[in-house]
């Protein structure tokens, strides 16, 4: 019972979600009320709410929960693990995440050119790249204080967080399949690794 819940839940998500796309894009972010999407998603206003706490959510509905894992990831290294094994280890964690259901891979490449169209949607996300790498940075000192210091920890976050994550807005803008972003991500980390060898 409680698989079958949970994917009605996933599947609520996701027609809220295909329809706060197709809204945004064929009139506009600013111009799409709350009201309109749970309409176009056959659903009430009080559950989008269920769901998302505003109309930015529908596109960063993801963002808390993946932060939440990594950061575990980062207070915890394993034996004999450095500095940029760790950050390596948590961007590859990260890639696993395009493979989980909640996701949603295949609307990536809408909600990315929707998020780099709209200014309030670009300000969030930078809002939220800014937010967690700052929050990641601060694990990996706190979790190699005699290895690196605070500068250290953040140009390597910087680094390898920034790189990733640019390599797949990349790939989304040139247009690549859905399915290589893994590999814009993986090339990212593999250019940066090069220059990391030793981080202080």
């Amino acid at each position: 019972m409680e698989g079958l819940r949970e994917r009605k839940k996933q599947r609520t998500r996701r027609a809220l979600v295909e329809a706060a796309l197709r809204l945004f894009t064929e009139q506009g972010y600013e111009e799409t009320t709350l009201a309109e999407i749970a309409a176009a998603a056959d659903v009430s206003t009080r559950t989008f709410f269920s769901y998302f706490a505003s109309k930015e959510d529908v596109l960063f509905y993801d963002t808390s929960a993946r932060m939440d894992q990594l950061l575990a990831m980062l207070d915890e290294p394993l034996p004999g693990e450095g500095v940029a094994e760790l950050l390596v280890r948590v961007i590859k964690a990260s890639q696993d995440w395009l493979d989980n259901e909640e996701y949603d891979l295949d609307l990536a490449p809408e909600r990315m050119n929707l998020v780099m169209s709209v200014p309030a949607l670009q300000a969030r996300a930078l809002h939220l790249l800014f937010d967690s790498q700052l929050r990641m940075a601060r694990a990996v000192h706190a979790a190699f204080p005699d290895e690196v210091d605070e500068v250290g920890a953040a140009a390597a976050v910087g680094a390898l967080v920034g790189a990733s994550k640019l390599a797949v807005w990349a790939a989304v803008v040139r247009g690549d399949p859905v399915d290589d972003l893994r590999v814009a991500m993986s090339r990212a980390v593999d250019l940066v690794m090069r220059g990391l060898g030793s981080v202080r």
